[in-house]
């Protein structure tokens, strides 16, 4: 297999002041990327600022690459349009969009405050989304995308104190399902990556030998394949101390009950059947489902569909 490389590519991180956007702009950019490192250099929760987008630019040109760096805030919609306008500016083009960029302000739900929820929702999801939309047109009119969501096992399979960063990294999912329908005529993929790195946001969550096992640097690996020229789309592929997997969501075959049986009782009473995951299955597009049930019902009724 030739060796994947980014050349006469154009790559914006968010988040890549530090950790794991760090690793993922370095690993660009050394395979041949233009890097635009976007940080606001704030805190783990999401305060102050500070020059971590010019250090990671500058480090990456004294090794021999190109880069640029913003600070913009990623949830404010003049700031990202300015980023992107001085990449198109100064490159004539945007490639790849990884929207790495989140905060933690974790509590259990019961002691969060609701601003809390608000703002972690904010910078994971609506500023993957206004980073999204600020280059979605560039990549339409290129015939060309590579953009990768950051998930988490926290959102697929839920942490406890997490309640507002798992919802948050949950709705990536259901955003990258949506994106990948829209942009595959434009050849534009999108995937999402669930990382488990040590960085400044599990640096207090795991003890130091674990954290030793996990650089950054293995999780960029999976990253970089995404964005490349033949990944995949609509993969949620998950990466920590070396093992790499995917996720996916397979709903059960399911059962039908007529009409006079649609009640409550008889939910209760047939649950370990719709539970039964033998016949299971994978769906690409919400549309799916609806036909399933309607086929189910449509069977029980000796109609033809279509």
């Amino acid at each position: 297999m030739s060796d994947i490389r980014f050349d006469g590519r154009v790559a914006i991180v968010t988040g890549a002041g530090h950790g794991l956007g760090r690793s993922h702009a370095m690993l660009l950019a050394a395979r041949g990327a233009k890097v635009m490192v976007n940080d606001l250099g704030g805190s783990v929760d999401g305060s102050g600022g500070g020059s971590a987008a010019e250090d990671v630019a500058e480090e990456i040109r004294a090794a021999g690459g190109i880069a640029m760096a913003h600070r913009a805030n990623v949830t404010k919609v003049d700031e990202v349009d300015d980023m992107v306008a001085q990449v198109m500016g100064e490159w004539g083009q945007v490639d790849i969009l990884v929207n790495n960029a989140g905060i933690l302000r974790d509590k259990s739900f019961a002691k969060m405050d609701v601003s809390d929820f608000q703002a972690v929702l904010d910078v994971h999801v609506m500023g993957s989304a206004v980073c999204t939309k600020a280059v979605w047109e560039n990549m339409r009119e290129a015939g060309y995308g590579r953009i990768v969501m950051t998930a988490s096992s926290s959102g697929i399979y839920g942490n406890f104190g997490q309640s507002n960063y798992g919802a948050a990294k949950m709705g990536l999912v259901g955003f990258m399902n949506v994106l990948h329908l829209e942009g595959a005529k434009y050849n534009i993929r999108v995937n999402a990556l669930a990382p488990v790195a040590a960085t400044r946001m599990t640096e207090n969550l795991m003890p130091p030998e674990m954290l030793e096992m996990l650089k950054p640097e293995a999780v960029s690996a999976g990253l970089a394949y995404l964005v490349s020229e033949d990944g995949p789309s609509r993969v949620v592929l998950c990466a920590g101390a070396g093992g790499y997997a995917a996720t996916k969501v397979y709903e059960t075959d399911g059962i039908y009950l007529p009409p006079e049986q649609q009640t409550p009782e008889a939910v209760a009473a047939n649950f370990d059947k719709i539970l039964d995951a033998s016949n299971q299955k994978e769906f690409v597009q919400g549309g799916e489902q609806s036909i399933k049930f309607l086929t189910k019902a449509a069977e029980h009724l000796g109609v033809k569909l279509g």
